[in-house]
Order: C-alpha cells, then sequence, then structure tokens
C-alpha cells in the first residue's frame, strides 16, 4: 500500500498548475457551491459554449470556434465546476448539478437569451435547461450530443460501487492516475476523440494531462466514470419546442453518428443536421472552419 500512496504523492507534487488562458477575457463567477473559471471575447447576441467530458477536458476544446464566432457573437466559453480552470470543491458532482449551473450562469452572467453550443453530455443539459426555461434560450446548437439511448438515468449499484471505488484515497487514486497518465490519454485522444491521429500532438497531450491532475479533479472524472453526470433527454426532446442544430463527427465513436436518427425521432421539432467528414467527437475542434460557417449560418436564421 505504501508503493501506490508514494507514487500518487509524487505525481500530485509533479502536476502543474494550468496557465491563464491566452484567448478571450479571463473571468470567475462566484457560484453557490463554487468559482467557475470562464472566457468571453467578441460583441453581439450572444453564445454560451459548454465542453464535453472525460479526462482533461475543459473549455479549451472550444477555442478555434470562439475565436471565429467573436467576430459577431458575445461568446462566454466556461469551464464546468470541477473542470479546468474552475474551483474543484468537495461534493457530490452529478447532472442537476451542472443543469443548475447553467441556469444561474445565463441568469447571472449573460443576462439575456442565449443559445447554447454545447457538446457531449452538456449537449442534454443545454436541452433540459431550454424544456425547463424555454424564455432563457433563443435556440440549441449540439456537437455530438449524448443524452439519448445511453445506459441509465439514475446510477444503480454497480455504479455506486465503482463511484465508490474511485474515490478510495489509495487504490482510487492509483486507478485514475493510471486512467490519465500521459500514454492513456494519448491513446484515447487518437482512439476515441479525434478522427486523425496526427491532430494529437505532444502539446495537445501535455493540455489535457494537465487539466486532468489538477488538485481536486479526480472527484468529477470518477463522477463521470461511474455514470453519475448521465441525463436522459428523450421525453425532454418531445417537449422542446425552440430551433435546434446538430453537428456530428462522421467518425464520432461515443456516440456514433448514427445516433442522430434517435435525436431526429424522438425531437418534437425536427433539429438540422450536418455531418462532418474526417471529424470525430470533436468536430468543432477537427472542423473548425467548416464547424464555424455552418453554426453561423444556422444561427442568423433565429429571430431577435
Amino acid at each position: 500500500m505504501g508503493l501506490p500512496a508514494l507514487a500518487n504523492a509524487l505525481i500530485a507534487k509533479r502536476s502543474k498548475r494550468l496557465r491563464s488562458a491566452a484567448w478571450g477575457r479571463a473571468h470567475r463567477y462566484a457560484w453557490k457551491l463554487g468559482e467557475v473559471s470562464f472566457q468571453s471575447l467578441g460583441e453581439g447576441p450572444p453564445l454560451l459554449l459548454l465542453h464535453s467530458f472525460g479526462p482533461g477536458h475543459d473549455s479549451e476544446e472550444w477555442r478555434p470556434v470562439a475565436e471565429q464566432l467573436a467576430s459577431d457573437h458575445r461568446v462566454f466559453a466556461i469551464d464546468l465546476l470541477g473542470w479546468g480552470r474552475s474551483e474543484k470543491p468537495k461534493l457530490h458532482y452529478d447532472d442537476e448539478l451542472y443543469i443548475q449551473l447553467i441556469v444561474d450562469f445565463v441568469d447571472d452572467v449573460v443576462r439575456e437569451r442565449v443559445v447554447p453550443v454545447a457538446a457531449g453530455l452538456a449537449a442534454a443539459y443545454a436541452v433540459q435547461v431550454a424544456v425547463d426555461h424555454p424564455e432563457a434560450i433563443r435556440g440549441l446548437a449540439l456537437a455530438v450530443p449524448s443524452g439519448v439511448n445511453i445506459y441509465g438515468d439514475e446510477p444503480d449499484l454497480k455504479d455506486a460501487l465503482v463511484h465508490r471505488l474511485l474515490g478510495a484515497p489509495i487504490l482510487g487514486t492509483s486507478a485514475l492516475n493510471l486512467y490519465t497518465s500521459r500514454t492513456a490519454i494519448a491513446r484515447y485522444l487518437k482512439r476515441d476523440v479525434f478522427a486523425a491521429p496526427d491532430r494529437v500532438d505532444a502539446a495537445r497531450i501535455e493540455r489535457y494531462y494537465h487539466s486532468s491532475h489538477q488538485p481536486g479533479s479526480h472527484r468529477p472524472l470518477a463522477a463521470y466514470l461511474s455514470g453519475y453526470l448521465n441525463h436522459r433527454v428523450e421525453e425532454a426532446l418531445g417537449r422542446l419546442d425552440c430551433p435546434t442544430w446538430i453537428g456530428w463527427g462522421r467518425q464520432a465513436k461515443s456516440p456514433p453518428v448514427e445516433t442522430a436518427d434517435l435525436w431526429l425521432r424522438h425531437a418534437s421539432v425536427a433539429p438540422e443536421l450536418e455531418v462532418f467528414e474526417e471529424s470525430g467527437n470533436l468536430p468543432h475542434a477537427e472542423s473548425t472552419l467548416r464547424f464555424a460557417e455552418c453554426l453561423r449560418s444556422f444561427l442568423a436564421t433565429l429571430p431577435d
């Protein structure tokens, strides 16, 4: 037990703090459960960019698109609580926490109707916010969204056991350190996230590695891996009544592009769907210019 504990301590000691973002204007939002970091840039109708989840994920994935859209929109790119540069308090991370954070951020910071542009599981949260608070949302833009045909909405006994094991001080920390090692992150990015492995260079691996090793980052990651962040939206899609655009990478792994049919089937108002060739789970990072162009075309159709 002493050797894993020593290894964990060395990894924690060598972990570097994330540098301040070199794009946009840095801000802190004093939310009731912890401080949230976000970047703002541009002027015009507001957009709220919500990152996907996984080891090392944060708002940096939206940087290329944010800089494109800032020419005619006011862009907010947020590090969700527990991720990136945001505070990582000791609390229970689940889907309801993030849904409430989005609602409060729109009310307290954006202060006008906004278009959430959300990736992965964050897309499910954006859909729920649009259904529960339609007065705050002008439209939705989703990138490879998750939330339809996913396993479970409420964690079961197996999920609770995995969550408890990952939270164990020595064994759980060791398992998460292995899961977020440089080798594991490189394999994850090349196999599960990006369509073209050559886009995963040493600098990108290092960025995800350091983001996943910030003090306290294991707690939200454990919640994600054990299913506590899952949020099913089949029922919510049937009540969704705002213009919606979906961008999907042709080579996305989880969920695959075939899942788009389920989103179209469950939605009460059929979303616009754009498929990006040679892109995986982050088409906004791999097909930046075309993604921004298609999204801008959709945004131009929204009523004032």
